[in-house]
């Protein structure tokens, strides 16, 4: 049985955090825990990842300290679950990224020379292809994570391709495959072809990726404000609405829009 007085302390250590979620999970402690699985809680490590990200965008410290909180508590169970079932701990888990920093920073731990943060990366994605025996520029490609974001797992696969000269010279070149695109999109809709119109759409927004790449803008972070900008826009289009002592569903298309067109122009 868990003495509750050895867990009363003014201060707790990641020791701490690695005893209790083992006690949680061990026979009379909770249930739910106990039960878990890598992949029953997966979702749960990709939410408190997206929380982290949250905070850092709204600048709050006492926030962020919560969610990499919630988030280390994701990294400990894991590391939990491998032990009991005897596939790596949480000190494996500490030492592998420990000689992995070691290893990659060799300007820092050997005798490397790198004064620019572009010959880092450099040196960085040289020594990860040598770790994971990436012998062509298509196993740089295939190792990018399917469960990445789309727009990021895209933008990652088209920097690495760039890196084996497959890239267009100029800017423009890859704004000109957005209209290119767009055509290819409106024919596949004109045929009523629903895998057509889903191959080109995606075509459209690899297009639209590439160009973000060129320009160095990130193209999740740019559709997120984007996104956000839609909400805020709206928010002020039910509220004129409202102000009027109508309600949205009253009014047609056009008369909506003028309301958005005179909120944007505000903008």
């Amino acid at each position: 049985m868990v003495s509750k007085e050895a867990f009363k302390k003014e201060k707790y250590s990641v020791e701490d955090l690695r005893c209790i979620v083992k006690i949680l999970r061990e026979p009379g402690g909770c249930p739910w825990d106990a039960e878990q699985t890598h992949k029953s809680i997966r979702r749960d490590l990709l939410e408190e990842a997206y929380e982290v990200a949250d905070a850092i965008d709204t600048d709050d410290d006492v926030a962020l300290c919560e969610e990499l909180g919630d988030l280390l508590l994701q990294v400990v169970f894991h590391a939990q679950i491998a032990t009991e079932e005897k596939s790596f701990t949480l000190d494996e888990v500490a030492d592998g990224i420990c000689k992995k920093l070691i290893l990659r920073h060799p300007h820092v731990f050997g005798d490397v020379v790198a004064e620019t943060p572009e010959e880092v990366l450099n040196n960085w994605d040289a020594i990860k292809r040598d770790e994971k025996s990436q012998k062509t520029f298509t196993d740089t490609l295939e190792s990018v994570p399917r469960a990445f974001p789309a727009l990021m797992r895209a933008a990652k696969v088209q920097k690495r391709a760039a890196k084996a000269g497959f890239d267009w010279d100029d800017p423009q070149d890859a704004f000109k495959k957005l209209p290119e695109e767009t055509e290819e999109f409106s024919a596949a809709v004109a045929s009523g072809d629903r895998a057509a119109m889903e191959e080109e759409f995606g075509d459209l927004l690899f297009a639209a990726v590439n160009v973000s790449r060129f320009y160095k803008i990130d193209a999740e972070s740019a559709l997120a404000s984007a996104t956000d900008k839609f909400m805020k826009r709206f928010k002020a289009v039910e509220q004129e609405v409202l102000k009027g002592g109508h309600q949205m569903t009253d009014m047609s298309l056009e008369e909506l829009d003028a309301i958005w067109d005179k909120i944007k122009h505000q903008d």
